[in-house]
């Protein structure tokens, strides 16, 4: 199957390409980016494709059958639909748009035109994420009443100054960058219960001043002196759902030296702790006794391994016509609760989101 890919920088060259290249099924024909140093530069280094530096100069290409859209996210909503429109299937990397508005969109138009539209939701491919589900699902943990997500570290923000902190480009700052990953695996092994409401609040403190703003190291780095920070670092909200209740404590950037990336899930007869990308461990209750397990699984290149169940997933679907946990249709409920977030800190009042 001929793919395109369109955006080639970090994410596209860690995980996508190396990906397609692994799937047997699949053979990368077009490698876009409106930087055309970094198009030829995959064409060299991975001795296949062609460089394109303008997306819509392949749109009409009858051999392309599958998509990944690798680009910020301000641009994924405009290229994933005009991709659908023109018979494409999609795999659009997360979050699925800028905003609720744009991400409803490219639902609708999915829904019209009957092609694949992924969105790039990786955990629901992940080992220890789907054993979680199965916990769940299998009533180990008994009724899941609530859930608590930690995303935490300390002055880490992502090249500010930059595309990461420029609302335009981004849509927001931690919440939409890291929080999506950690609701969305919060909704996928709850079996996505409808959000009912929220109540949030995002904060802009410690990166307002960039040029007095002191930092250990900064990935997507180094700062822009001179350039925009107007998204959150950190984020705190309550989450009510169908299912369980859920809240939230995530920072690019916190005033403590400790970084807290798991997920609780608490169940009236067990509860787990899932350390982000990698186990977790099960409390419960046996004999009459307390106990622990860690399950053994392989942590191992976990993140690769998982966009690799991702890519070939997205190819399989193609050809079977399978739903598969990752469709717009199963990540819409967590841009509402995004977007509810958003809206409850502008607003300083709790959002209702079901009607």
């Amino acid at each position: 199957m001929k793919v395109a890919v369109i955006g080639c920088g970090t994410i596209a060259n860690s995980m996508h390409i190396p990906s397609y290249l692994n799937c047997k099924d699949a053979e990368i024909k077009y490698f876009c980016d409106i930087i055309h140093e970094r198009a030829d530069e995959a064409v060299k280094k991975y001795g296949c494709g062609k460089a394109v530096y303008n997306y819509k100069k392949i749109l009409d290409d009858p051999e392309i059958e599958a998509v990944s859209v690798c680009t910020p996210n301000k641009m994924h909503s405009k290229i994933a639909i005009d991709f659908l429109r023109h018979g494409k299937n999609v795999l659009c990397e997360k979050p699925a748009a800028i905003n609720l508005k744009e991400a409803l969109k490219m639902q609708q138009v999915q829904h019209e035109t009957g092609k694949v539209l992924n969105i790039g939701v990786v955990n629901r491919f992940n080992a220890s994420v789907n054993m979680i589900k199965k916990y769940i699902d299998e009533g180990k943990l008994g009724k899941v009443y609530h859930v608590y997500a930690s995303f935490r570290a300390y002055r880490s923000i992502p090249g500010l100054g930059g595309a990461f902190t420029t609302k335009a480009i981004a849509g927001g700052g931690a919440l939409i960058d890291w929080g999506v990953h950690f609701i969305d695996i919060v909704m996928y092994c709850t079996s996505d219960p409808t959000p009912l409401s929220v109540n949030g609040d995002t904060f802009c403190e410690l990166g307002r001043d960039i040029p007095s703003y002191v930092y250990r190291k900064m990935w997507a780095g180094p700062p822009v002196l001179d350039g925009i920070c107007d998204v959150e670092e950190s984020v705190s909200a309550m989450v009510r759902t169908s299912g369980p209740t859920v809240t939230i404590h995530g920072a690019w950037a916190q005033n403590i030296d400790k970084s807290e990336m798991f997920i609780d899930f608490m169940g009236d007869k067990g509860g787990v702790r899932l350390m982000y990308g990698k186990g977790f461990t099960y409390y419960g209750v046996k004999d009459g006794q307390l106990f622990s397990e860690e399950p053994e699984i392989d942590t191992e290149n976990m993140l690769a391994k998982s966009f690799q169940n991702e890519i070939d997933s997205f190819i399989r679907c193609i050809k079977t016509g399978e739903k598969l946990p990752s469709h717009i249709d199963n990540v819409i409920p967590s841009a509402k609760i995004i977007q509810g977030i958003y809206d409850s800190s502008a607003k300083k009042k709790e959002i209702r989101l079901a009607k």
